[in-house]
């Protein structure tokens, strides 16, 4: 994987990270709004131009692919790049807690 896509997506926006876990399935842009409202339970709502406009750019830097295209409606998936970053992102995003509960839990929560 090029560094380059590295530093451009990490770390990554929530939007692209819940898209990714999405597309770890086949999806389509209907599935993925409803996939990550589901999971962020209404936290991160996306519209259909924000939704599309990240596809595209995710394709172009071949993170996700096209699938299958019928009647106008696209299905996407990640690629193995997609993976790796999404894999690294879960790490930083893990390490980052990890260290705010460290540093928290030795401050005692005192304000």
């Amino acid at each position: 994987m090029e560094e380059k896509l590295q530093k451009k997506y990490c770390p990554m926006t929530e939007t692209i990270f819940y898209t990714l876990l999405a597309l770890l399935t086949p999806n389509h842009g209907y599935g993925i709004m409803k996939f990550v409202r589901e999971l962020t339970r209404d936290r991160v709502k996306m519209g259909t131009g924000t939704l599309y406009t990240m596809l595209g750019r995710l394709v172009e830097d071949k993170m996700i692919v096209v699938i299958n295209e019928e009647d106008g409606k696209k299905t996407y998936q990640i690629t193995e790049d997609g993976k790796i970053l999404l894999f690294r992102e879960v790490d930083r995003l893990r390490q980052q807690y990890e260290n705010g509960i460290k540093i928290l839990g030795e401050y005692g929560g005192k304000n």
